[in-house]
């Protein structure tokens, strides 16, 4: 019918298209987000695991080699050899006791050479009794320290022990002790931030379940976990619990000397954190989701009204000529055939049109060339390899296929880095323009950098430097952010272990000045030339073959935030030191 208006506008399928465009950008980038912070928070958490795991085996196998130390020491004494000589074992019932403590050991027997207890530490009553299992064993010398369920007069312990002999003649008797795998053990291990670690003690009972501080309350919830270790024999993985709650438990079987399971060792790892960042992520995508569609809205009407304005100008035009006004103008950038009808109306408009046209594509075309220049200048280094690495991979498999496999492993590995590097020049460039303002408080610096000296202790180990801490004593505290003081620490010590790859001495000072303190952080690397020293703290410049130049650059804005002042000093081959001051 004439004059009817269509049942969908072309205004109305234009706001759906880009509401339902930008819902989907949303949504991506939403699903991107969590889906990379998730693989982040997991890659981490296996990395602590891994090091807590290492660190757990390290302190074991140092304390067993403590153990067997002793215990031959014990075996090797003018005591053991009294009384392996001795016809009557009674004048030595109170021996172990006292061997045990100067030892150091929590558990020591003296066993004659038919299993008889001559002396006991642990429980002196067992007098006489019996330890059949020593007689019926081969050579200890070699078998070194070994985990052993050890019967007490208040109940059963897990042990770390060790066996030695002692001679005298042809006579012999057995020294056996060790120390307890208690929560005094749990607690020497340092647990990052929202992890613990546990012990299922299951040679004692199915529930014997301790940590650092003692008896665990939730044993009965692990118990199921321990008992899956308990019957496959391996490490197992499970989540435990649900929402903020949940933990991500790695349980790792402890066996004794005749492969018989003793005891769990369970790390957990808290979900909390990702679980708070997942539904922060979800809200925000909700709010950027509401928003999206105003923004879509806004944009469709725009966009409509100057899709649809010519036509309507158009259809204005022409009922003015048709009402005879020939004088009659069409002011539209229209092409097509509503174009070739404008332009019968009116070819100036046309033209002008035109000319507008051919400015705004110059226009863009000078904004992109710009654009290119500055990401050239940034990314051109990090691309070069990546064409060359590219470039060898194709040659490769059409000149060599047989080692294609080979140049193509080379090939993943040298694309990773570069891609790498690219993540940090950008990651670089987004922490320069987002540096917040400092949120003062009271900040212990001796604290601050004992924390981050302990964090880097393993890099620098590897890496063959010693580290040493020069701290005044009742330094007072500093009106610091001690956030942004730690990540300018954790600058400056990154910064000196790539100045000693052959190792070295790094050095940190802290010391009282008038109205203030000053930290000191010195390496014994390359040194600096007198001009690299000048530009050291200019944006984008480095003296190292990889970063951005960002790393100082970020350090002097925020010491200048606080107010304070940073200097160098350096020759080169003679090592660095940089001085920072901040006010009390």
């Amino acid at each position: 019918m004439a004059g009817r208006e269509p049942a969908v506008t072309f205004r109305t399928r234009l706001l759906l298209i880009f509401t339902a465009a930008v819902m989907a950008s949303v949504g991506l980038v939403g699903w991107m987000v969590s889906s990379t912070t998730r693989a982040a928070f997991e890659r981490v958490e296996s990395q602590r695991v891994e090091a807590l795991v290492a660190q757990f085996r390290r302190e074991f196998q140092r304390r067993g080699d403590e153990v067997v130390r002793a215990i031959a020491g014990i075996a090797n004494s003018e005591t053991a050899t009294r009384v392996a000589l001795s016809a009557d074992p009674a004048p030595y019932y109170n021996e172990a006791a006292a061997l045990a403590a100067a030892n150091g050991l929590d558990l020591l027997e003296l066993v004659s050479a038919d299993g008889a207890i001559i002396s006991s530490a642990e429980w002196p009553a067992r007098f006489g009794y019996k330890e059949a299992w020593l007689a019926g064993t081969g050579d200890w010398r070699s078998r070194g320290a070994f985990l052993r369920r050890e019967e007490l007069p208040d109940g059963a312990t897990l042990s770390l022990a060790a066996v030695a002999e002692a001679h005298a003649g042809d006579r012999k008797i057995f020294a056996t002790g060790g120390q307890r795998l208690d929560r005094e053990f749990l607690s020497s291990l340092v647990l990052p931030e929202g992890m613990r670690v546990l012990l299922g003690r299951v040679a004692i009972g199915p529930e014997d379940l301790i940590g650092p501080s003692g008896p665990i309350a939730d044993a009965a919830s692990l118990s199921p976990l321990i008992g899956e270790v308990r019957s496959q024999r391996r490490e197992i993985t499970r989540t435990i619990g649900s929402g903020k709650s949940a933990e991500i438990f790695h349980a790792l079987p402890l066996i004794g000397s005749d492969q018989e399971l003793l005891g769990v060792l369970l790390i957990g790892s808290s979900r909390r954190v990702l679980v708070e960042m997942e539904t922060s992520l979800r809200n925000t995508g909700i709010v950027l989701a509401a928003l999206g569609i105003l923004v879509g809205i806004a944009l469709s009407w725009w966009a409509s009204a100057r899709v649809t304005s010519p036509v309507q100008a158009l259809a204005r035009s022409a009922e003015k000529v048709a009402a005879g006004n020939w004088e009659a103008t069409v002011e539209t950038s229209a092409t097509g055939e509503i174009g070739q009808l404008a332009r019968a109306f009116n070819r100036m408009t046309q033209e002008l049109v035109a000319q507008r046209e051919r400015l705004l594509q110059a226009e863009r075309v000078a904004a992109w060339r710009e654009l290119a220049r500055r990401l050239a200048h940034e990314l051109k280094n990090p691309l070069f390899p990546l064409q060359i690495t590219v470039e060898n991979m194709q040659r490769a498999r059409d000149r060599a296929p047989e080692q294609f496999d080979e140049v193509f492993r080379e090939g993943t590995g040298t694309l990773l880095a570069e891609l790498t590097k690219l993540k940090q020049i950008i990651g670089r460039f987004s922490d320069f323009a987002k540096m917040p303002r400092p949120h003062l408080q009271p900040v212990d610096l001796n604290a601050l950098v004992s924390e981050t000296m302990s964090f880097f202790a393993p890099q620098l180990e590897r890496a063959g430097i010693a580290a040493h801490n020069e701290l005044a004593a009742q330094l007072p505290r500093v009106s610091a952010d001690a956030e942004q003081v730690a990540g300018v620490l954790r600058n400056l010590v990154l910064n000196a272990i790539d100045a000693m790859p052959q190792g070295g001495r790094l050095m940190i000072r802290t010391t009282a000045t008038d109205g203030g303190v000053r930290l000191e952080v010195g390496d014994t690397g390359q040194g600096l030339t007198p001009e690299e020293c000048e530009r050291l703290f200019t944006p984008y410049y480095t003296t190292k073959t990889h970063g951005t130049g960002l790393g100082l650059a970020i350090v002097q804005s925020v010491v200048s935030d606080h107010n304070g002042r940073i200097s160098v000093e350096s020759q080169p081959g003679q090592g660095t030191t940089f001085r920072i001051e901040l006010n009390v």
